[in-house]
Parts: C-alpha cells; structure tokens; sequence
C-alpha cells in the first residue's frame, strides 16, 4: 500500500480545482462575461465533461499501446496547468470554452491512468481496499473542492484558475519523481466489445440505464442547481460551496457501508429504493427554501450512496467473472455520457416549460426528480427478474453450504 497512498492523495489533490468551479460557476459566466445566456452558462460545464468523456475512451488506449501510464500521466497533468492558467486570461468566451473541452480532456487521461496505475500496481487480495481508497479519495476531493471555491471571494473568482493551475504544476513536478510504472494487468476495453457484451448479456441495460439517469441528474445538480442557488435563492458561493459538501460528503462516506448491505440485501432492490426517494429528493428542492437546502442536500446524500454501490455490484454479478473489465467500462461510459448531458438536460427542460408558459421553477426539478421514479417503474419486470435471479443463487449456495 506504500506505492497506492501517494497516488490516493494525488487524485484528491486532481479532483480540487475541478469541482471549485461549481460554487462559483455564475461568476465565472455571467460574472465574467454579462449578457451570457442560460445556455451559455450551461455550455460552460459541458464543455468540460465532452472533453473528459473523449478522454476517458482514449486514453486508456494509449496507454495500453505504449505499455506506460506514467508517460501519459505526467504530461497530462503540465497540459492541465497550462489549460488553467490560459482560463485566466481574459479570453472571449467561445475561447473559454475551447479550454474547458481540453482542461476536462486533460483532468480525465490524469485521473483515469492514475486509477489504472493503482489496478497494476495492487496485489489482487488487496485491490479491493487500493481502488477504495482511491475512490474515497476522489469523493473526499470533489466535496473539498466545492467547499474551497465557495471560499473564493465572489469578485476575485478568475483567480480559481491560477490556484488551480499552481497545485497541478506542482503535482506534475511531484509526479516525476514519485509515480513509478508497474507491469500492465488491465488492458482498456473497446468499445465494440462494450456493445457486443451488453447484446449478448442484456441484463446489464438495467445498471447502465440507471447509472446514465443517475449520472445525468448530477451533471443537472452542479451545473443548473448551482445557478439555481445563485440566481433564485441568492446564496453566496460560499453557500453553495458548503451545500454541495452537504450532499457530497454523506454520498462518498456511505457509498462503501452501502456495498455491505448489498451483502444482505438484493442490490436491485436496494437501488430501486434509493432511486424513487432520490427522485423525492430532486422534487423537494425545487420547494425547498434556502434555510432548508442544507436538510434537503444531505438527504439526498444518503440516498445517492444507496445507488452507487448497488449498481456497480449489479453490473458485475451480471457480467461473470470473465467480462468483469468489459462491464465496468461499459458502465462508466453511460455515467460519463449521462454526466455531460445533464447540464443540457437543465437548459433544455428550462426552455421547455417556459416556451409551454409554465414556471420554470419549481418545474425543473419535478421533471428532473420524475425522471428517476419513472426510471424505475419503466424498469420494474427487468428488475424484478434480476431480483429473482439473485434469490435464486443465494439458495444454490445455501444449499450447497447446507451439504458440507
């Protein structure tokens, strides 16, 4: 474990300046650019998650070719730097936005090598505990990061990009001394062989469906809901940054206990549950007031982490034990699609009821929180059937114990 905690603390130190942007997204569009519209804000996120979602099918690839994940990491995280740093000059929009495409592309080879470097490097009877402790460390950066962007004073908000720019310089310079290569276990999985996996074995639609709805409603929450809180509420960045951690940190804390009770519990029942009181929860924010979306953010905390965990479970249970790279990659590719489509799932829903003279608030959020329970219910004979199937095992196994 001695070679995965840098690497740990590597990723958190990553995931900083990229979450710092949710608290202080209205100033850093708006603010910066007056007369941007809600699209134009919008973009401002979606930029950056098309560009990671490129990156995230790619650079793997790369990687694999080469046989090195160091050789790639370095460079990605000074191309990181660079990218934050130009951010802060005063450059017309559209060329922020050019940035923002390549500054996600960038953070994405760094994290995704990062989390293959410490697949490699893990012993197998303790990979388990080494990727946990790197997904922990993403949770705990991504919470972190809000918080500190709402610590950014309102008129000095530009200045994200230079602190940023600053840490991942420095972790770059760390990175060349510290990060060493390790003999490659995982090969990055193509996505022909995602599709020609899901054909054969169709049940994996279930998770992947509910990992691309799940997905989708946060790219929704750090983009719109964050506009939301500065536009409607009037909350500081320093309250948003603060109600974001209130969501984030009860997810990340409980995501692991929640996989325990997937132990006992059939995960698809577990994460039909968490999708309708997840749904509940996106609807109550939309009738929240600002004393109570501290309450209503950490509700939905909890109830996110009952998600997770069981969808990941289910994707592997569903893909055997010799498709388990294939699944998991066809997994995180309907949640990075679902991540970059959310924002425009937010402005798309905004002109939809505006143009149907409906209140934009709270209608937003009851057509995003519908979303997830009606999810489930268009889901509810395939779930059940992976219920089932579950009970079914567990008796097997039951029995064969009862043999012995």
């Amino acid at each position: 474990m001695t070679r995965i905690w840098p690497i740990a603390f590597g990723v958190f130190l990553i995931m900083l300046p990229v979450t710092a942007v949710v608290p202080l997204l209205y100033e850093l569009t708006e603010g910066r650019f007056p007369g941007s519209g809600e699209l134009d804000r919008h973009l401002f996120m979606s930029a950056n998650m098309a560009g990671s979602l490129a990156m995230a099918l790619s650079a793997g690839l790369w990687s694999d070719r080469i046989g090195q994940r160091k050789t790639l990491i370095v460079p990605a995280l000074f191309a990181f730097a660079v990218l934050l740093y130009l951010m802060y000059l005063p450059l017309p929009y559209p060329a922020q936005l050019g940035l923002r495409f390549f500054e996600g592309g960038a953070h994405m080879a760094a994290l995704v090598l990062a989390m293959t470097l410490v697949a490699d490097i893990a012993p197998d009877h303790k990979k388990g505990r080494s990727l946990g402790l790197v997904g922990a460390s993403m949770s705990l950066g991504v919470a972190t990061g809000s918080v500190l962007g709402g610590r950014i004073p309102a008129d000095q908000a530009t200045h994200l990009f230079l602190y940023g720019g600053t840490l991942m310089l420095a972790l770059a310079l760390a990175s060349v001394f510290v990060l060493k290569d390790a003999p490659i276990k995982s090969a990055a999985q193509r996505l022909p062989i995602m599709l020609k996996l899901l054909a054969k074995q169709h049940a994996l639609a279930v998770p992947y469906v509910f990992t691309f709805i799940d997905r989708l409603t946060v790219g929704f929450i750090i983009s719109t809901v964050s506009l939301y809180f500065a536009t409607v509420l009037d909350l500081s960045p320093a309250q948003i940054g603060i109600a974001m951690a209130t969501f984030l940190l009860p997810f990340g804390a409980l995501t692991y206990p929640a996989g325990i009770l997937c132990e006992r519990i059939s995960p698809a029942l577990l994460m039909s549950v968490g999708s309708v009181l997840y749904g509940v929860y996106l609807i109550a924010l939309g009738f929240g007031s600002a004393d109570q979306i501290l309450w209503i953010m950490a509700f939905g905390g909890l109830v996110a982490a009952l998600m997770l965990a069981p969808s990941i479970i289910l994707t592997s249970q569903l893909a055997g034990a010799e498709q388990q790279a294939t699944a998991m990659g066809g997994f995180h590719l309907a949640g990075s699609l679902g991540f970059m489509l959310g924002p425009m799932l937010g402005v798309g829903g905004l002109t939809l009821l505006r143009s149907l003279d409906l209140a934009p608030y709270p209608g937003i959020f009851v057509l995003v929180g519908s979303l997830e329970i009606i999810c489930v219910l268009a889901l509810l004979p395939w779930l059940r059937q992976v219920h089932s199937r579950r009970a079914t095992h567990q008796e097997v196994l039951a029995a064969q114990g009862d043999q012995y």
